[in-house]
């Protein structure tokens, strides 16, 4: 990265924490460019040099805070290639410590960013992401579970909320629990305590 790359990235950073910030106090239809370039300090002819208006700033934003939460998995979690239809069952389970200690670490190291995005959940466009998620991945992954089809999204709306809901409280309480515990906490709630459940889904027993 050159110099220019580098101030032109940098200042990039500043807007997106800058929008990041504002959104704690109110609602996105209410911030001006204006609150932007003060929070991030800058003037607006740089704003204008990045931006056509606020709302680019916002869908850059939300990739600013997708890549940062990525950046805390590992390659081969990334780049997940699974063939939904002919894995194995015990292949297709995403919560285990393998991807809940990088998500947690995440939320645990940006409780700003995360709470603030639970918040903002409409202006960040989350249903839309949800969908395409639940299109390309949950719906495969709950057929090979043979969950009927008209139970399927519900399914997923009750696990993705009660995962949700324990990552809410933990941050509440100032993540007091470890990473480990809350991860516990978490697949104890889906699957039992003692995992029957996964093992059921699987045929493993």
């Amino acid at each position: 990265m050159n110099k220019s790359e580098s101030k032109y990235f940098n200042t990039a950073v500043k807007m997106n924490e800058a929008l990041i910030k504002l959104l704690e106090k109110k609602s996105f239809e209410y911030i001006s460019i204006s609150e932007v370039c003060k929070e991030a300090g800058v003037n607006r002819s740089t704003f204008y040099l990045h931006y056509e208006n606020i709302c680019d700033l916002l869908e850059e934003t939300m990739q600013y805070m997708i890549d940062s939460f990525l950046s805390y998995f590992s390659a081969d979690v990334k780049l997940i290639t699974l063939d939904f239809t002919s894995s194995g069952l015990a292949e297709l389970n995403y919560i285990t410590e393998e991807y809940l200690t990088p998500y947690l670490s995440f939320i645990k190291e940006n409780q700003r960013i995360f709470s603030t995005a639970i918040s903002n959940s409409r202006v960040f466009g989350f249903e839309k992401i949800f969908n395409r998620m639940y299109a390309n991945i949950f719906e495969p992954i709950l057929q090979r579970f043979n969950y009927p089809v008209e139970d399927r999204k519900y399914v997923m709306i009750y696990y993705l909320s009660g995962i949700n809901a324990v990552v809410t409280q933990w941050i509440k309480d100032g993540c007091i629990n470890s990473i480990s515990c809350i991860s516990r906490i978490i697949q104890e709630c889906i699957f039992g305590l003692d995992g029957s459940l996964i093992k059921l889904l699987s045929g493993d027993n």
